[in-house]
């Protein structure tokens, strides 16, 4: 089966107590929510932490579609409850449009 990787970033307010609940919160994600990331062709999702930057690297099968994955979460009471709870931690980039969360990332090198 073939993946895709796509990679993004998303900031945490700098505040080292709601830094570390956010990461409590990552360790002992809903189960709803993983219903939801594996459901829409997502098969790997990787966090990473340094200071208050995220980031993020999601590997989909051909089947995902970004604008399905969104469409299923907006439908989805549970998944809408989780981002309302992390939206508290969160904090767009600087050139973020308004309410836009994890920005997708440029692939800009690659080594085999």
């Amino acid at each position: 089966m073939k993946t895709y990787r796509h990679c993004f970033a998303l900031d945490l307010i700098n505040d080292a107590e709601m830094i570390l609940a956010y990461k409590k919160h990552h360790e002992r994600v809903w189960p709803e929510i993983i219903k939801s990331i594996k459901d829409c062709g997502i098969v790997g999702l990787d966090i990473y932490l340094v200071e208050n930057r995220l980031f993020m690297i999601m590997e989909v099968t051909e089947r995902f579609s970004f604008k399905a994955k969104a469409e299923a979460d907006l439908a989805n009471e549970k998944v809408q409850e989780w981002e309302t709870l992390m939206w508290k931690y969160q904090k767009a980039l600087p050139t973020s449009k308004p309410n836009e969360k994890w920005r997708l990332m440029e692939h800009i090198f690659h080594f085999d």
